[in-house]
């Protein structure tokens, strides 16, 4: 789940100073975020072994991978209500150790309906976890007074490094999926334990998150928004095309070795990370829309050299090249919601975020079911053309006239 960045301002003003416990809490949540990162890619990085130890087809996998965002929306809908209860350092302190034990247990089994219970219980633990982390993050930018959610969002990318380099070490020495899945549950559930009690409570929080809660059931109105909600969905169909089939595609499509495929993904988040390290500045110098325009063409670019990859090694530069691009579409949706409704920026950006989820539920069926019908090749043509539709909706991320210095 991303999280809006907001538009540089032409004054900024002189930081008040940060308490030290949010200093903790923020570096605590940022180490979440970075072992939620290592999950997903463990899980999606490791998807032939998985549909091989199962005997999964490909008519039968989009299904599969089809329920982990419809349930995890369930589970995000779920952690509202529990986070009004207890609170998300609660929430998050129990569901994130519980997601690294989902994922041991996906590596376990040996029959479908195992998978099919493992992996609903990822997705709706997963739901879980993103609604908390980012409920937890948006307090403590709320309390920080300034934009820190893209650095939370960049360890998430240095964690799906992480568990890419992982799951191709563990292909290379033929660990297979429970011992590699159970070490890494056994390493990284202690780690978020751990992690959970440096968390920023309401001591150090105050009323923040039920602050920023209260903001996102305000009535934001749709159609202004619609424009914003399709480039979400696009750049999401486009992500989940490459978490979900960049290592299939080239084991099955281009014949590369497991260990190999998985720098694929590798590649992707690599690019990710950089281009949100330098996507702020790239903004400041050019714009929001040529930044916008720039990166969905450098996606479909990216789709577009994948299809045509004539080995491994090519479609692995073309899927970094994706990565590029896909990384300058999503901070900016965020962003231009929050331009458009400053004053109800946090519900803005919780609408928005509901088609991330629409675009993981499209992505994954409909590229599997056109390589089941054809090719992976032809399959990764339909996620291009999508993202190309992000070029005429470019306009609508250009900022208002500001006729005062902005704050952030």
């Amino acid at each position: 789940m991303e999280v809006r960045v907001s538009a540089p301002p032409s004054v900024q003003p002189v930081p008040s100073p940060v308490a030290p416990g949010l200093r903790v809490g923020r570096a605590a949540l940022a180490v979440s975020f970075l072992l939620q990162g290592t999950t997903f890619a463990l899980l999606v990085t490791c998807i032939p072994e998985i549909q091989h130890r199962y005997g999964l087809s490909d008519g039968l996998l989009p299904v599969f991978l089809a329920a982990v965002p419809v349930l995890a929306g369930a589970g995000s809908i779920a952690s509202e209500r529990l986070v009004k209860r207890t609170g998300a350092r609660a929430v998050l302190r129990v569901v994130q150790p519980a997601v690294c034990l989902s994922l041991a247990a996906v590596g376990l089994g040996d029959a479908l309906w195992q998978l099919a219970l493992a992996l609903g219980a990822f997705g709706l633990l997963v739901g879980a976890l993103d609604a908390s982390m980012n409920m937890l993050g948006v307090g403590l930018q709320h309390r920080y007074g300034r934009s820190i959610m893209i650095g939370f969002h960049a360890a998430f990318s240095l964690g799906g490094i992480v568990g890419a380099a992982l799951a191709g070490l563990g292909s290379h020495y033929d660990l297979g999926l429970p011992v590699l899945f159970g070490t890494a549950a056994a390493v990284v559930a202690p780690l978020a334990v751990l992690t959970g009690t440096r968390f920023a409570g309401p001591a150090e929080l105050g009323d923040a998150v039920r602050e920023a809660a209260e903001a996102a059931a305000r009535s934001v109105p749709w159609r202004p928004l619609l424009p914003l909600c399709l480039a979400m969905a696009f750049a999401y169909i486009a992500d989940a095309s490459v978490s979900n089939y960049s290592v299939k595609y080239l084991t099955d499509g281009l014949g590369s070795r497991e260990d190999l495929a998985k720098l694929s993904y590798l590649g992707y988040m690599c690019a990710m990370l950089l281009g949100r390290a330098l996507g702020d500045r790239a903004v400041q110098r050019f714009g929001a829309v040529p930044v916008v325009r720039a990166g969905a063409a450098l996606a479909a670019l990216g789709f577009g050299l994948a299809a045509v990859a004539p080995a491994a090694w090519a479609g692995i530069a073309a899927f970094t090249v994706l990565g590029f691009g896909i990384c300058a579409i999503i901070p900016q949706v965020f962003a231009a919601g929050g331009r458009l409704f400053p004053a109800d920026s946090d519900a803005a950006v919780a609408r928005l975020n509901l088609f991330n989820y629409v675009g993981f539920l499209i992505g994954s069926p409909l590229v599997g079911a056109i390589a089941d019908a054809s090719s992976y090749r032809w399959a990764l043509l339909a996620p291009m053309l999508l993202v190309l539709a992000v070029l005429p909706l470019a306009d609508r991320f250009a900022p208002a006239p500001v006729s005062a210095p902005a704050v952030t």
